[in-house]
């Protein structure tokens, strides 16, 4: 079965688009088979953008997992004057994340593969609605390697489903020496808040 998280995906294409309304911008999105949430905005993500604090206004900010692009492009819209890196590992959607991004005039979005982003960035912020279907050991080295990359006091805010391993995998972030809590849960998704770990914890492990 063809999952969105592969980099080239099979689906046939199948073009369309979707509508993203908050209360601060109303965009457009070209969608298509293939990507994640093709036919509407995921709850989850519309849950994190309807309850996550504004990002920095300056610096590197980060959307791990960008899909078509409706949190990069959320960012850019909120930091206008930032640079927000859209990462995704699947190469439709980051021709549609660079498309719609083109379309909104988010000149600041850059749609790239993880193995494209400079090794120096370091994210003054990182939002996600991570793919937790990739299984656990996966999960948990993807957001390793990120979360190791945010500045000093910073933080992610990452979305998951309570049935699917929300309050577990806050558990191990807090053991990973990265205090994680709960700032917003609604229709069975939690945000969580993870601040940047001390150099000697990353150090430790």
């Amino acid at each position: 079965m063809a999952q969105y998280f592969e980099e080239r995906p099979q689906a046939a294409s199948r073009p369309g688009t979707v509508t993203l309304v908050l209360a601060d911008l109303h965009l457009k999105l070209a969608t298509d088979s293939g990507v994640f949430s093709p036919e509407r905005i995921d709850p989850g993500t519309r849950v994190l953008l309807e309850t996550v604090p504004p990002p920095p206004q300056e610096g590197d900010l980060l959307d791990l997992g960008c899909g078509y692009g409706p949190i990069a492009l959320t960012m850019a819209v909120r930091a206008p004057h930032a640079r927000v890196w859209a990462v995704d590992v699947n190469r439709r959607s980051l021709e549609l994340c660079a498309r719609n991004a083109k379309t909104a005039g988010l000149d600041r979005v850059r749609p790239v593969h993880p193995d494209e982003v400079p090794s120096g960035v370091r994210f003054a912020a990182i939002w996600s609605n991570p793919a937790i279907r990739i299984g656990k050991q996966a999960l948990h080295d993807m957001l390793t390697h990120w979360l190791d990359r945010l500045q000093p006091g910073a933080a992610a805010h990452l979305v998951v489903q309570r049935h699917l391993g929300a309050d577990s995998l806050q558990r191990w972030l807090s053991q990973q020496g990265r205090p994680t809590t709960r700032v917003a849960s609604r229709s069975g998704y939690r945000v969580l808040k993870v601040e940047a770990a001390q150099a000697q914890e990353r150090k430790a492990r």
